[in-house]
């Protein structure tokens, strides 16, 4: 089991599986949304348990995707396409170590001019 919550802690939630290996995305949507590029791993949506919903406020980016994110402390959480079985939770939310390491990175092409990625991941435009 894999705890998580928001900054303020009025947001908790729980992953009952193993973390598949995360994506780092470096789109422009995910660079505005958490200030930088964004880590976040694919688990079952049967998986993710809200405990506390506390002040859980969904932003419908686009036609299909919408994010989920603290109103009060403003934390990212989680990018959920309504088109698929899986929700995406943000590393950075996870209360313990994960167990896990990057699998890839990806929207390369929309990255910031301001970094370097500089590992051995795959990268993928």
């Amino acid at each position: 089991m894999h705890r998580g919550s928001c900054l303020c802690g009025a947001v908790t939630f729980n992953v009952a599986v193993d973390l598949p290996a995360p994506d780092i995305c470096h789109c422009r949507s995910c660079r505005k949304q958490s200030g930088h590029c964004f880590a976040s791993t694919d688990v079952p949506k049967t998986a993710l348990t809200i405990a506390d919903a506390g002040s859980l406020t969904w932003y419908q980016s686009s036609k299909n995707i919408r994010r989920g994110f603290c109103g009060c402390c403003g934390s990212s959480l989680f990018w959920e396409p309504s088109h698929r079985d899986w929700i995406a939770v943000a590393m950075g939310a996870f209360d313990g170590p994960t167990g896990t390491g990057v699998k890839m990175h990806i929207f390369t092409a929309e990255k910031g001019d301001y970094y370097a990625i500089g590992d051995d991941v795959p990268q993928h435009e």
